[in-house]
């Protein structure tokens, strides 16, 4: 990643000011502003799906899920992420239209470009959220889920889903998840022979 601001320190208020404004997006890191890599069709298509299955298990409570445009602010560690998918069940979300603090699950699909920043320095940012229950990555070239659920001393358990086991669950929403439905219309690449 490369900052694009210079050595100066931009305050978070003037980072959300400058994100209004801009046509393209930008993840902020104490002081600092990186702009985001676009999406790929097979990317889109995994978080729309399984956007589309939380909104419909969400819907009729208080909770709601977000889609790729609404940021994740992170006090502790002055950051603001945009994360591929967000559920907030807290109503203190709805006093902020651009970000949201109280996320209880963060869904990132992996993309080659952000893979290792999603699962190092990006998750050990989202854990300092309180409210965080659930941190799931999405393979984006086979059908693999990994999914990161605090446990009631704070630390995280870890699990890894393959389309063998046909479904995982969601325990932070509640939602049991199929492959068929979370990967639908997904194609992945192949490689081809050299």
């Amino acid at each position: 990643m490369v900052a694009l601001t210079d050595s100066q320190y931009l305050a978070p208020e003037d980072y959300l000011e400058l994100e209004a404004e801009s046509s393209t997006k930008h993840e902020y890191i104490d002081g600092k502003i990186y702009a985001m890599a676009g999406t790929t069709d097979t990317h889109n298509t995994i978080a729309l799906n399984l956007a589309v299955l939380i909104r419909n298990h969400l819907r009729g409570t208080n909770c709601r899920v977000y889609f790729a445009d609404i940021k994740a602010r992170l006090d502790r560690p002055n950051c603001f992420y945009y994360p591929d998918l967000l559920v907030t069940c807290d109503p203190q979300d709805r006093e902020t239209t651009t970000y949201k603090r109280c996320f209880k699950l963060i869904v990132e699909v992996l993309s080659e470009s952000t893979e290792a920043f999603d699962r190092g320095d990006k998750f050990n940012d989202y854990q300092t959220a309180d409210s965080l229950e659930e941190y799931v990555l999405v393979n984006s070239k086979q059908q693999r889920v990994e999914i990161f659920r605090r446990h009631s001393e704070g630390g995280w358990l870890f699990h890894i889903y393959h389309a063998s086991d046909t479904s995982f669950t969601l325990k932070s929403i509640d939602l049991k998840v199929d492959f068929a439905d979370l990967y639908d219309e997904v194609e992945f690449e192949t490689e081809s022979a050299s």
